[in-house]
Order: C-alpha cells, then sequence, then structure tokens
C-alpha cells in the first residue's frame, strides 16, 4: 500500500507537471514578445524583451533590413558614411511615406541607422498614436526632429566617449504636429499639466519600453527641448537609461 500511494503521488506530479508545461507553451505562442529567445516581429505588441531586441538588431544589419521589408515599412537605404574610426554608418536608412506608417518627420531628411527605424515605427503603433487619440483626440501627422547623424561626442565636448549619434544610431524628438492644427512642442509642453503635458510624459515612458537610451528634460538642461532616443549596443543583458 505504501508503494502504491508513493506511485500514485508520482503520477499526479508528474501530470501537474505535464499540465503546467502545457499551460506555459500556451502562454509563449499567445505572448511571443514576452519570450526572450523568440523572434522579434514588428506586428506584434510591444511585450518584456520587445526592446533588447530591437537594440540588438545593430548587431545584424541583414535581418533588420528585414524586419522593416516584412513589416511593410517603406524606406530607401542610405550610401555607407565613413568619417574616421569613430564615425560614419553602413546600416542608415530614410523613412519613405505611405506604407504601414502614418506619421511623417520634418525635416523630411531625417537618415537613421535601422534599428532605430525600427523602433521609430513601433513607437508610432503602440505609444505615439493612441496616447494622441485617448489624450488629445487627435492623431500626430508629423514629428519634428533635430537630426541624427553628427560626428562628435556625447554633449558635445573634446574628449569622453562618441555620441550614438556618430553613427545615426540616434534621433532627437522636439515636438509633435496633428491632425487638428496643433503643434506640441517638448520645450515648451513639457511641464503642461493638462493632456498636453500628460501625452508628453506618456510617449517618454513608452519610447524606454523601446529604446536603450531615452532621455528627456527631466535628465538635464541639454534635453530640455527634445528627448534624445538611441540603441546604444551596451551587450545582450546591458543597463538601460530612462530619463
Amino acid at each position: 500500500m505504501r508503494a502504491l500511494r508513493r506511485w500514485t503521488a508520482a503520477l499526479v506530479m508528474i501530470a501537474g507537471l505535464a499540465m503546467l508545461a502545457l499551460l506555459l507553451w500556451g502562454w509563449i505562442r499567445r505572448n511571443p514578445q514576452d519570450v526572450p529567445w523568440a523572434p522579434l516581429d514588428l506586428g506584434q505588441p510591444v511585450g518584456l524583451f520587445t526592446g533588447r531586441k530591437l537594440t540588438a538588431l545593430t548587431q545584424d544589419k541583414a535581418q533588420c533590413l528585414a524586419l522593416l521589408d516584412r513589416a511593410g515599412i517603406r524606406y530607401t537605404a542610405l550610401p555607407p558614411r565613413s568619417a574616421g574610426d569613430q564615425c560614419g554608418y553602413d546600416d542608415a536608412v530614410r523613412l519613405a511615406d505611405g506604407g504601414v506608417r502614418s506619421i511623417g518627420y520634418r525635416p523630411a531628411t531625417l537618415g537613421i541607422s535601422c534599428p532605430v527605424a525600427a523602433s521609430l515605427a513601433l513607437w508610432e503603433w503602440n505609444v505615439v498614436q493612441p496616447a494622441a487619440r485617448e489624450l488629445l483626440g487627435a492623431e500626430v501627422v508629423a514629428i519634428d526632429h533635430l537630426g541624427s547623424y553628427n560626428c562628435r561626442r556625447i554633449n558635445g565636448r573634446s574628449g569622453g566617449d562618441w555620441s550614438e549619434h556618430a553613427r545615426a544610431n540616434a534621433v532627437d524628438i522636439a515636438g509633435f504636429r496633428l491632425s487638428d492644427g496643433r503643434q506640441i512642442r517638448v520645450v515648451r509642453d513639457w511641464r503642461d499639466k493638462g493632456a498636453v503635458g500628460q501625452f508628453l510624459h506618456r510617449v517618454r515612458d513608452g519610447a524606454c519600453d523601446l529604446f536603450a537610451t531615452t532621455l528627456s528634460p527631466d535628465y538635464n538642461a541639454a534635453h530640455a527641448d527634445h528627448f534624445h532616443l538611441d540603441q546604444a549596443y551596451r551587450g545582450a543583458m546591458g543597463w538601460r537609461a530612462c530619463r
């Protein structure tokens, strides 16, 4: 009898573990964006590991471009650029109007690394437009920026680490233009107590889930007029910044 009880308990435990395994397998299939080893799909919702997967694209240009193509994101690949050992790029694109994206960039000549382009698309779909519709009752039709590529060090210093701008792996966002004609400016509206301020804070917070580095006016005076968004690669489990 004692041996039978042990076998019965073992069978119950095995059945329980099998049930848990089935539930886990089903959850993984429904939520691949929350699984670190699942391939990135730009059509999936933002998950726990989406940001790290986007940053990892800095190490795989071919995969990044393939993801843009698969998602239906229109772009023009820019010719490689070299300016010394620390500056230049070979994976930059210029987003084109139309396709699955509805937000343009002003000036329209923005050239950014492929991982930043993929991240901006997800930011538009999952963060910017939903926040604009909910909080402002309008849609964002254009984003004003202060540029991307700039062969310089962080904060323009003469020494120290090189900025992600030196490889077009960063973009500075200055404001948003709405479908009803309103214009939102980071420098003017960041401390607004109403819906406009809530919108700016929400899109900043949402960027933190997608970019390796997100800096806003809360960081320092140098970012009083823009959001700095970049995909700095700091290793598979490297630190991420959100301020």
